[in-house]
């Protein structure tokens, strides 16, 4: 994935996918997103921004020992979305 360079649909469609499957933590995706979603220098496709938006807070809960605000399913349906917006 990229280093310096910002991310492509690609490599955003890659955190989404790898946090709904588990291959990466939930805290992992956000604090990815969050490097590139806060930075002020960056301008992005509304497709890009709307995914980076749901990456950047994917590891909220209600409190401390609560489950994830949004659960499993929700991130699965978030990925399809981005699938079927990026397809059209």
């Amino acid at each position: 994935m990229s280093g310096r360079d910002q991310p492509d649909l690609d490599e955003i469609e890659w955190w989404l996918s790898a946090a709904a499957e588990g291959r990466v933590s939930r805290e992992s995706a956000d604090r990815w997103a969050g490097r590139w979603f806060l930075d002020d220098e960056r301008e992005w496709d509304d497709l890009s921004l709307w995914a980076l938006a749901l990456l950047h807070g994917i590891d909220l809960r209600p409190g401390p020992e609560e489950p994830y605000l949004h659960d499993d399913e929700q991130v699965r349906e978030w990925l399809e979305e981005l699938r079927r917006r990026r397809a059209r």
